[in-house]
């Protein structure tokens, strides 16, 4: 994995803090799967783990540079770039007038809605901003960070989010209340063990998450070409009926395993 260091923005100790994680690549990965290897290496030596978690420890995970080298990469990386390139197109063509990225990151596909249209105003919702994804964000006038979200978004995007999050149902909520109605909700999730930061007590969403979608209020439109995100409108304000929610999740919890088996047991089938 080769990564162009010559950005202005970057100082010198965080090029010095990429460099020192690139020579700590494994043999035999291919790009993709060096920059999983290097986020699993930082999450153990620090003591991670994604089924006792340890808030204190996760926090400075997410604050190590190797989430510097993540953004970098992503930017270098063509089918992440399609992706997000897809998603910023869409929203284009729809002309929001605001938009937010929850757990934006790096700013990547802020930067990209930002540069596309102007008269679009982004805000990157994002508790662990990099300075040099500030430094960045900085060079454009119609987006800004932002530690608290308002009620009035046309749309809100989330790229890869809610796998990192102990209650991505209740962190799902705080999205949807955040958008308008008839405003849209464009999701993307991994809910899979790629990586070790994915926590598996999101794991059972992968099969679920769409009727929690529709539970708490939002139409499923449908997949977003060209990404692997999934379009969502609100099509009602709703108080969410929290055990009714939480009982559906614990029932999606309980079934999970019983698919995954079924699934394994289904392939040796011919």
């Amino acid at each position: 994995m080769n990564i162009n260091l010559t950005n202005k923005n970057l100082t010198q100790k965080e090029k010095e803090e990429i460099e020192k994680l690139l020579k700590r690549q494994k043999e035999g990965l291919n790009d993709l799967e060096q920059m999983w290897y290097l986020m699993d290496l930082i999450w153990d030596e620090l003591g991670c783990d994604n089924k006792n978690l340890d808030w204190e420890k996760i926090g400075k995970f997410y604050s190590h540079p190797v989430w510097l080298l993540n953004g970098l990469f992503i930017e270098q990386h063509d089918i992440s770039m399609k992706h997000r390139h897809a998603i910023s197109d869409w929203i284009v063509k729809h002309n929001f007038k605001n938009v937010v990225d929850f757990g934006g990151g790096f700013g990547t596909l802020g930067r990209l809605i930002a540069e596309k249209n102007k008269n679009i105003k982004v805000y990157i919702f994002e508790p662990y901003p990099s300075e040099f994804g500030l430094k960045r964000a900085a060079e454009l006038e119609n987006i800004q960070f932002i530690n608290k979200l308002e009620s009035n978004y046309d749309c809100l995007v989330s790229i890869d989010v809610l796998e990192h999050l102990p209650d991505p149902l209740g962190e799902f909520d705080k999205m949807i209340k955040s958008v308008k109605k008839d405003g849209y909700l464009v999701i993307a999730n991994c809910f899979a063990p790629v990586i070790k930061c994915h926590l598996p007590q999101t794991f059972h969403l992968r099969y679920t998450f769409d009727m929690f979608a529709r539970m708490m209020g939002l139409e499923v439109i449908g997949h977003l070409e060209g990404s692997h995100a999934i379009i969502y409108k609100k099509i009602r304000e709703k108080k969410q009926n929290w055990k009714k929610i939480r009982f559906y999740e614990k029932l999606s919890k309980i079934t999970f395993p019983i698919i995954e088996f079924l699934k394994t047991i289904l392939k040796t089938v011919k």
